[in-house]
């Protein structure tokens, strides 16, 4: 039996197949009431597709007490190398571990036409220490394997553990960035009275003739979303590169832009729209695609706005997604005067790797060399909260997800300037405490800690908000 975890764009058409293929599938998806331990009971192969590399850790923790010995995970989400190699730390040694993301989206699913990059089938750790290892799969289980992902498409066996991985991230930090230039190439030849279809034309019979097809109508289906091209540009970075000192620091940055202005969940190719209306001048709009920035924002309507947090402990704001994005609000993206390139002195950052916001504030907001860190509390992806009742399971929580923001912005926590604290109950400081000084080494930064009577949700415990000194890129 095959348990497949995640049921998303990709996951549902990829079970389907399985299906139709002749074997058992189990599918499990969030919110059913079903424990992922509970789906995975049984099973001989294991398949996660889902969004990344935290859910995909929480999801296989919550499914430990459920796995088997002698039964073999298939990672097929875009987590990165660093992500596998925690995965074969999180998953007993018992239990074999393949990474196998994929090339192409919904419609290559739906036909069994992806390009599968697998890492794994013949042992080994790509980027462990010295002497790590993995064991293989032994043939017949390697063989089983390759039977059941050729179902997908295309099965391309790259290597160690790893390996599958880490050329996906590298074949997103080309493709990705290149879809962002061709989005600025269509936005300057409007500005100067090129034809867009005549540009795409010529442009066709270059190598970049596929993705520009791709931007010539933006697709208004959404086959691979702008939130996850800007989560797989942040799994692209690596240590020693400043977040905008390269080619994919500056697309990472237009596609943060296009997020907050609640582009989000729409196709990659809406990239196109929001460049051309961001862009200085006077583009000819008969020829710039329209940008849409009204698309559904991938806030579920349950994630507070942490950010709104008062003394009083009584911050309300979360609910629906109602607004399209704090992007309005600062400004960013507007042009400033004729020909003039946008200027924007504060910039909203919502990354992709954590729980989204409801629209109504946004993760961070970046003004020069400061980072201005809105409220973290312990809720997931689907607003539920996390670690009810313990004090230091929330502040676990808050402290890895003000660890993404501050990897992101390329900080540490040795750059924090100050941190203030919101506790429902001060007899909690000292196990707070504890968590905090996990974090937080050394000579400690400016701090207050206050007790409220209630924070924005119930069963949160905490919210912790931050202002940092970004680092200099030569540091």
């Amino acid at each position: 039996m095959i348990a497949f975890l995640g049921q998303g764009r990709m996951g549902v058409p990829m079970a389907r197949r399985l299906v139709a293929a002749g074997h058992q599938v189990r599918t499990w998806r969030r919110g059913t009431g079903v424990t992922a331990a509970t789906a995975v009971d049984g099973a001989e192969l294991v398949i996660t597709m889902l969004s990344d590399p935290a859910a995909v850790l929480e999801v296989l923790t919550a499914a430990l007490p459920g796995l088997a010995p002698g039964t073999t995970v298939v990672e097929m989400s875009t987590i990165g190398p660093e992500a596998v190699r925690e995965l074969r730390g999180l998953l007993p040694p018992s239990v074999a571990l393949v990474d196998a993301p994929v090339l192409g989206s919904v419609g290559p699913a739906t036909d069994g036409t992806l390009t599968l990059l697998v890492g794994g089938l013949a042992g080994g750790l790509t980027g462990g220490p010295a002497g790590a290892s993995e064991a293989g799969l032994g043939d017949d289980e390697a063989a089983r394997c390759r039977e059941v992902l050729s179902v997908f498409g295309s099965v391309v066996e790259l290597g160690p553990l790893g390996s599958g991985a880490a050329m996906k991230i590298a074949v997103m930090s080309a493709l990705v960035p290149a879809q962002v230039l061709l989005a600025e190439t269509l936005a300057y030849a409007a500005a100067h009275g090129v034809d867009r279809d005549a540009l795409i034309d010529v442009l066709s019979r270059t190598p970049l003739g596929p993705l520009a097809e791709r931007l010539r109508v933006p697709s208004p289906e959404t086959r691979y979303s702008l939130a996850h091209a800007l989560k797989d540009l942040e799994l692209a970075t690596w240590n020693g590169v400043p977040p905008t000192a390269s080619t994919i620091g500056t697309a990472r940055s237009v596609l943060r832009e296009a997020q907050a202005a609640g582009l989000g969940e729409r196709d990659l190719t809406a990239i196109a729209g929001h460049v051309a209306a961001t862009a200085p001048g006077e583009p000819d709009t008969a020829k710039t695609a329209p940008a849409h920035a009204t698309g559904s924002a991938p806030a579920t309507g349950s994630a507070p706005a942490t950010g709104s947090a008062t003394a009083t402990g009584s911050a309300t704001t979360a609910g629906s997604a109602a607004t399209t994005g704090p992007a309005a609000a600062t400004g960013s993206g507007a042009a400033t005067g004729s020909g003039a390139a946008p200027v924007s002195r504060a910039v909203p950052l919502n990354l992709a790797a954590i729980p989204a916001t409801n629209g109504a504030y946004s993760h961070a907001v970046r003004v020069g060399d400061m980072l201005y860190i809105s409220g973290q509390a312990a809720f997931d992806e689907r607003g539920d909260v996390v670690g009810e009742g313990s004090m230091a399971a929330q502040a676990e929580h808050v402290f890895q997800v003000i660890s993404r923001i501050l990897a992101d912005q390329g900080a540490t926590f040795g750059d924090v300037a100050f941190i203030r604290t919101y506790l429902t109950d001060m007899d909690d400081r000292l196990e707070y405490g504890k968590v905090r000084r996990k974090y937080i080494t050394g000579t400690p930064p400016a701090s207050t800690t206050v007790e409220v009577s209630r924070l924005f949700m119930p069963g949160l415990l905490l919210e912790v908000d931050l202002i940092v000194a970004l680092p200099s890129p030569g540091r």
